[in-house]
């Protein structure tokens, strides 16, 4: 029988997922040498502080403080610390060493996807981020590899656990934002401080590689507009449940424009966006409850698929990366370039204004004669077709005086289009406020 050549795996932080990887690489050895052709060998392990506790017991000599060193002698690099620096770094001295590198680290490659990238096609060696969207669920390499003969032309994604589970629990129970955030927080699903998650921001970094993957063009942070789920209350919950539909905070990127009349700009290009977004209930996503994560993808060919799993976690994720590295270590023993990112279009990025979907308005308004058509006639007069107006009379119990709700669902119109509705409702003299403004998908 032929020996197996050893590969060196030096692995840079170990939290709950650096754990995690590191113990399928110590009980799982045979099974990983017997898949990848090569023995994966634990090299060290680089943190910050050794004593720190962890949930899996691991060999005390593995650990170092010193990542620097611990990266100059591997063949294979697995960085799983998080945040830019040093983690950015640390990659590229791998890579530039000849080292094919595995990350997690979303806001990293979102952030400096594009020097990242193109230190690894200078270097020859693969750099993967499986685990850096959706944790367990295999999202990045079916666009990339398996949709690669397509044309993707949107993607819908449930990315982040934590909104999820937030929006799941005001859907289910009627909880106010609050109560539901504090309930993830004492579960585990959401940090002390949880603004990246419920501001977006975590979501926004995935949208950003889902965006460049699907489109072969880098885009970056920058390029995703973001909005939270921070001011969604219980009355749009409950106004949006009432309406047929579930409130999720979606990731998206969509082509727009093939002729430019879509996006009004005269070219086509991609929106990249993050917001609280209103799903029919027949839709797949709003199936979608608890922390799980889903990715919802349209290609010409292909037609409509769903990818669904856990997206966070220990366990889950470090499947995600052990993807990677079987993927990584089997391109080294076969020889040859890494597997590169394909970029072979140049797409523009659209601002938020270019966005065409459809919206739901909530509108608190004088419950007098004529309203309704006035407020019909200007959404006419600036372009914004109505699919759906409800009213609902109200009776104020001290003034004995009525008010209306309306709750209009409009047909796809241009987010530009609809902020000017929006801004000219509230001149109209009958508009007491406008109580909520989301977009819609999947009508």
């Amino acid at each position: 029988m032929t020996e197996l050549r050893t590969l060196k795996v030096a692995l840079l932080g170990c939290g709950n997922v650096g754990a995690q990887v590191a113990r399928i690489l110590l009980d799982d050895a045979d099974m990983l040498a017997s898949r990848a052709g090569a023995r994966l060998e634990l090299a060290g392990i680089a943190v910050r502080n050794i004593d720190a506790p962890r949930e899996v017991e691991l060999p005390r000599e593995l650990f170092t403080t010193d990542g620097e060193t611990l990266v100059k002698d591997a063949d294979l690099v697995i960085e799983l610390m998080g945040g830019i620096e040093p983690a950015r770094s640390l990659i590229l001295a791998a890579m530039r060493n000849g080292a094919c590198v595995v990350t997690g680290n979303k806001a990293l490659v979102a952030k400096d996807g594009p020097i990242l990238h193109e230190e690894a096609d200078k270097a020859g060696v693969q750099l993967s981020y499986e685990a850096a969207v959706a944790g367990a669920i295999p999202i990045l390499r079916p666009i990339r590899d398996s949709l690669s003969g397509d044309r993707i032309t949107r993607v819908l994604g449930i990315v982040n656990g934590t909104t999820n589970f937030i929006l799941d629990q005001m859907d289910s129970t009627g909880a106010q934002f609050a109560d539901a955030l504090a309930q993830a927080q004492r579960l585990g699903y959401a940090e002390a401080d949880p603004t990246a998650d419920v501001e977006g921001h975590d979501a926004a970094s995935k949208a950003a590689i889902l965006a460049s993957l699907s489109f072969h063009t880098r885009f970056s942070l920058d390029d995703v507009y973001c909005e939270g789920i921070s001011s969604v209350t219980a009355a749009d919950i409950a106004a949006a449940k009432d309406a047929g539909f579930v409130i999720k905070l979606l990731a998206i990127a969509e082509k727009l424009g093939e002729t430019g009349a879509e996006t009004g700009i005269g070219g086509t290009g991609v929106s990249v966006r993050v917001h609280p977004t209103l799903l029919p209930r027949e839709h797949p996503l709003a199936a979608v409850h608890g922390a799980f994560n889903a990715v919802f993808v349209e290609a010409e060919n292909a037609g409509e698929l769903m990818f669904y799993g856990q997206g966070a976690g220990g366990k889950p994720t470090a499947s995600a990366v052990m993807g990677d590295l079987i993927s990584a270590a089997r391109s080294i023993v076969l020889g040859g370039p890494g597997r590169a990112e394909t970029t072979t279009g140049q797409v523009v990025a659209l601002p938020i204004a270019s966005a065409v979907t459809s919206y739901y308005i909530g509108l608190d308004v004088a419950d007098q004669p004529g309203v309704l058509a006035r407020i019909a006639r200007l959404f006419a007069e600036h372009g914004v077709s109505i699919e759906i107006m409800r009213q609902t009379i109200h009776r104020d119990a001290d003034s004995n005086i009525e008010s209306a709700e309306l709750r209009i669902v409009t047909h796809r119109a241009s987010e530009a289009a609809l902020a000017a509705t929006v801004e000219a409702v509230k001149g109209l003299d009958v508009i007491n406020s406008v109580t909520s403004v989301l977009r819609v998908e999947g009508v």
